[in-house]
């Protein structure tokens, strides 16, 4: 028989989390005295001592730390564990969340949630167009339910999804055109580059060669793309949002050598636990995967303008 109880551990968490007992009552909102009595309580029955005396502040003993890891493990699962229920009971859940980083093709996810909607007609669909490392966050912090991402979901499930081509382009009548000549990325260091802010809460990340001296951060591919066309400086750009601007001439690749004008980056499919998926969820992964085995190769868009030459 378990000589302890969830509840007792949540208050304990809640305790280590919040930074003392009184903090903790505001957020699991209970007393004070209810708080330190559960903790106590599960002390005595454990035989443990959680927490040392230091003055009026809450500080774990060794053998505290411990348990709080093991807690903050045991209440997650309990937490995944109701979510698997609540998926059972209710059946198709009335709501797909999904982040997105924004390089990936628009046209393929538009695609793939009508399919959904179709096949779930009462779905509500919530769309997060994320950056780098915000897929993630989003994943992390339980704001979404599926994720895709150009980084692995390091506490739940990742898989490839796909790989997205990006191509250096400035506008055709850009000075770094003018050199007409291949060019190095030492070229590149005295002109504008525009890159996309990472949209996670920490903003951790960086992508792509960032060498430049005078660079312009923006939030979104869209805004960067804007920039890039009115020719006030270059960015490596996924060429399937800029494959018209690429075919009109608008827009060409930059000719720098040894192919570095062209990169590829891997997307992946992510999602906490796949128990607690539902119904729609499901339907969405499957033909997520399926559609996205499609994806042609770009890469003739750049070679046809030069990108590629040696």
């Amino acid at each position: 028989m378990l000589k302890s109880t969830l509840e007792q551990w949540r208050m304990f968490k809640a305790v280590v989390d919040a930074g003392g007992f009184n903090q903790a009552s505001a957020v699991v909102h209970k007393s004070q005295s209810s708080v330190h009595h559960a903790v106590q309580k599960l002390e005595n029955a454990i035989g443990v001592v959680l927490f040392e005396n230091s003055g009026r502040k809450v500080k774990l003993s060794p053998q505290g730390e411990l348990m709080y890891r093991r807690a903050s493990f045991l209440l997650d699962e309990a937490q995944k564990l109701e979510s698997v229920a609540n998926s059972l009971r209710y059946g198709t859940e009335t709501t797909l969340r999904v982040a997105a980083d924004i390089i990936f093709p628009s046209q393929l996810l538009y695609n793939v949630l009508n399919k959904v909607s179709q096949e779930f007609p009462l779905l509500r669909v919530e769309l997060e167009e994320t950056v780098l490392s915000g897929t993630n966050s989003m994943l992390s912090s339980g704001n979404v339910d599926i994720g895709i991402s150009p980084f692995p979901y390091p506490s739940g499930f990742s898989e490839d999804l796909c790989e997205i081509e990006f191509a250096a382009v400035a506008h055709k009548d850009h000075p770094l055109h003018q050199l007409d000549r291949v060019l190095t990325l030492e070229d590149l260091k005295s002109h504008r580059q525009i890159v996309v802010r990472d949209s996670s809460a920490e903003r951790k990340a960086d992508a792509g060669w960032l060498g430049a001296d005078q660079r312009w951060t923006v939030s979104h591919v869209r805004t960067s793309l804007d920039i890039i066309a009115q020719g006030l400086g270059f960015a490596w750009l996924p060429i399937a949002i800029i494959k018209k601007e690429l075919e009109s001439g608008t827009l060409k690749p930059l000719p720098l050598n040894n192919n570095a004008a062209l990169r590829k980056t891997l997307l992946y499919l992510s999602f906490e636990d796949g128990d607690a998926l539902g119904p729609a969820a499901r339907s969405f992964i499957g033909e997520l995967r399926y559609q996205a085995m499609s994806l042609p190769s770009s890469d003739f868009i750049a070679m046809e303008n030069g990108a590629c030459d040696p």
